[in-house]
């Protein structure tokens, strides 16, 4: 799966955990929303874009732990118009 910030930063996937480029670990995949490795709300998958949205952010996930991994050179994609804000992640 492909899948890239609202601003078009790219992320990794590995199976159901989702990483930033730099291979930090930024959440772990529930249905179409990402939550972090504490169980709060990341982003929602819109598409092959991960966005923050206010109304799903009252939704809590289960803690979890996992292992950063080796980071990527992809690039950026053009940002999307989808709603919502950029999400919170580490660089």
């Amino acid at each position: 799966m492909n899948l890239y910030t609202k601003e078009g930063k790219p992320l990794q996937v590995g199976g159901q955990i989702v990483f930033s480029r730099t291979g930090q670990v930024v959440g772990r995949i529930s249905g179409r929303r990402v939550f972090g490795k504490n169980g709060r709300y990341v982003g929602t998958i819109a598409g092959d874009r991960l966005v923050y949205r206010s109304t799903d952010s009252v939704a809590a996930g289960t803690p979890f732990c996992a292992a950063n991994r080796t980071g990527i050179a992809k690039l950026h994609r053009v940002a999307s118009v989808v709603w919502g804000s950029e999400p919170d992640i580490p660089a």
